[in-house]
């Protein structure tokens, strides 16, 4: 089991991180973003040995006994990182997707971790108190997930805190990925775009006055990484970029060339391991 921490920061607070596939795997400087600003905040952070899927897709898919036996295995394993761990006192359990959030909470993870809570990543963030100094020239649209990772925090207000008081407003209906809607139904998909890019345009005239995003002046934000696939159909039309709020977080706080340098100090100390 790997336990992050910046080697050049006293220890804090140990927290579990749990990645899943969108932040692992389809779009992996989600979690490497994560777990650099984590280091930021100078805690300690426990990751799974290896890729875990939370088993929400299964179950979507109707596979019901497949997702019961993910879920079982994770289960089993977390209270096997608990038990060799206990030393840590881990309270705060972090997800960076909404969907994975939706699944852990059937995990009944307080056996396991007792006293412990399960958060989305930027709301812990903003509890820990990070924030920029602000963006200058640049504002942003948010774009709330149909599973919705932030539950105890308004998403536009930490959106905004974090990335300095930033001017964000709400971009509201679906954005027609969900998953795997986009691929298996086309046709009902597509009239859910035509009505969402009708609400980007909105924004981006309520923002500029204009009907396209130009030269990075609007930035799409969201915290679910099939929206941020299903965002990025829209940026022929509207000019809007999109990233996660923690990867904008990331991006502008550690500068460009962050990904590597943060890779490079947890190499060099920042990585312990323990058996389980």
């Amino acid at each position: 089991v790997p336990i992050l921490r910046d080697p050049a920061r006293p220890p804090g607070e140990a927290v579990f991180y749990f990645p899943g596939c969108g932040s692992e795997r389809l779009f992996s400087q989600i979690g490497l973003a994560s777990l650099a600003m984590l280091a930021e905040t100078g805690a300690q952070v426990v990751l799974p040995p290896g890729y875990l899927c939370c088993g929400y897709p299964q179950r979507a898919a109707g596979e019901t006994e497949r997702a019961q036996a993910i879920s079982t295995g994770n289960r089993v394993l977390f209270h096997r990182i608990a038990s060799a761990l206990s030393y840590l006192d881990i309270r705060t359990l972090l997800v960076s997707c909404g969907t994975c959030l939706d699944q852990l909470l059937t995990y009944e993870l307080e056996q396991a971790f007792p006293g412990s809570r399960l958060l989305d990543i930027h709301e812990y963030l903003v509890e820990r108190g990070v924030s920029l100094e602000g963006v200058p020239g640049v504002k942003y649209l948010y774009h709330d997930p149909c599973h919705a990772p932030m539950k105890r925090h308004d998403p536009v207000q930490v959106a905004s805190r974090l990335l300095g008081g930033a001017p964000v407003l709400p971009s509201p209906r679906c954005c027609g990925e969900a998953g795997t809607f986009a691929v298996a139904r086309p046709d009902v998909a597509t009239q859910v775009r035509f009505r969402k890019e009708e609400e980007l345009r909105a924004g981006i005239r309520a923002h500029t006055g204009r009907e396209r995003a130009e030269g990075g002046a609007v930035k799409l934000l969201t915290a679910c990484p099939a929206c941020q696939q299903g965002l990025g159909r829209y940026q022929e039309a509207t000019g809007l970029e999109t990233d996660y709020i923690v990867v904008e977080l990331a991006r502008r706080r550690l500068g460009e060339g962050w990904e590597a340098r943060f890779v490079d100090r947890m190499r060099r100390g920042g990585v312990e391991r323990v058996m389980l």
